[in-house]
């Protein structure tokens, strides 16, 4: 696994960007790093990254157990005081539970963060969890179903694919990811016109999963809303009314909590 700096890009000075990088290397999904690894994905110099963690720790940024890390509970804690996402999650975590309850798909909430989709939220039973994904993890954009909606959507999107593929080419989690630019960009125009995307064994062999966008209340798209189960399980026509219904429900949600209070 590469390092989560580029070898191109010069390491920060500031201790706050190193800092930064350590918090970062935790983003491929390891929940605890030994220093040696803290140190090669960051790209932090092992004695720099010793110093840092061990103040993060202080801080309660990073916890320490025996020779490992992992992030720490107050990240957690302030992660949570996110306005934009905690309040969509509050209204939305009701709505998605009872969508959990009625198609008994793996649910998700996420947004897109750079080139990547981020999941706010995810609803799940034991016999449907989605292992690639968790609440705060992140997933190439190219490959989701919810990364390539909001792609489609979002007024940069264009050129975040473009993003993707440069270098080495699009990241693939399974033999069926896209892996061409050109077959993102047509895939893109298709999603932007029909309003929701439709993955087929992408990100898990033998998963499928739906999206549709999550309108603001002035229409803008921040988030998409999604449901993986067994292809066998992912019928378009079934699922596709019961998710725009939800993200309706959400988008009327948020309109509540934006407005003022009755006097």
């Amino acid at each position: 696994m590469s390092s989560y700096v580029d070898e191109d890009v010069a390491l920060p000075n500031s201790v706050l960007g190193k800092a930064q990088l350590l918090l970062a290397a935790f983003e491929s999904g390891a929940v605890r790093l030994r220093l040696s690894e803290l140190s090669r994905r960051s790209g932090v110099p092992k004695a720099s990254a010793y110093r840092l963690a061990q103040e993060l720790a202080q801080w309660g940024l990073l916890d320490r157990h025996e020779e490992t890390y992992q992030l720490g509970m107050r990240l957690f804690q302030l992660g949570q005081r996110v306005p934009a996402s905690a309040v969509l999650r509050s209204v939305a975590r009701p709505l998605l539970t009872d969508l959990f309850a009625r198609t008994r798909a793996t649910i998700h909430l996420a947004v897109l963060d750079g080139t990547h989709v981020l999941f706010l939220e995810k609803i799940a039973g034991e016999a449907s969890v989605h292992t690639h994904s968790h609440v705060g993890g992140r997933l190439p954009a190219s490959c989701t179903a919810t990364g390539k909606l909001l792609l489609a959507l979002a007024p940069d999107g264009q050129q975040n694919a473009a993003l993707l593929a440069h270098g080495a080419g699009l990241p693939g989690l399974t033999d069926r990811s896209v892996r061409s630019e050109d077959t993102l960009k047509r895939q893109l125009i298709a999603v932007q016109r029909q309003r929701f995307a439709h993955e087929v064994g992408e990100v898990r062999a033998g998963y499928a999963s739906l999206a549709v966008p999550v309108p603001d209340p002035d229409g803008t798209v921040r988030a998409a809303l999604s449901a993986t189960a067994p292809v066998s399980e992912v019928s378009v026509e079934r699922l596709l009314p019961l998710l725009r219904m939800t993200a309706a429900g959400v988008t009327r949600g948020l309109a509540d909590q934006a407005a003022p209070p009755v006097r």
